[in-house]
């Protein structure tokens, strides 16, 4: 069972007591977008294999939204951080390098 670190009530929780929101960090279209844009904002996701990042909300607790980067193939979890940041915390990417040596960093390959 996946279990995570609200970084709001500081507790560890079962998925159970979340409710997952997807893929973390969308870019969303402008209100000048193409059709074909705001479709690839709607539908597109990553189903990746190796390191995701992702929305969680702590449902059965404080119930705010927080961001969780994590291993889509072991689930292990590099970490959690609040869900008002544009990208990973540094500390949690240099978990994620130190774990995985091979991940490219944020921004860069993991984008659709």
């Amino acid at each position: 069972m996946l279990s995570l670190h609200c970084p709001y009530c500081g507790v560890d929780v079962d998925e159970t007591d979340l409710t997952p929101g997807g893929e973390a960090h969308l870019v969303r279209s402008g209100s000048g977008s193409d059709d074909a844009d705001f479709e690839a904002y709607l539908f597109m996701r990553k189903n990746p294999r190796g390191v995701h990042f992702e929305r969680w909300r702590h449902s059965f607790g404080c119930g705010k939204w927080f961001h969780a980067a994590r291993a889509t193939d072991t689930l292990e979890v590099f970490g959690t951080y609040s869900a008002q940041t544009k990208e990973p915390p540094q500390d949690v990417q240099e978990r994620i390098r130190a774990r995985r040596p091979d991940w490219k960093g944020f921004g860069k390959g993991d984008r659709i």
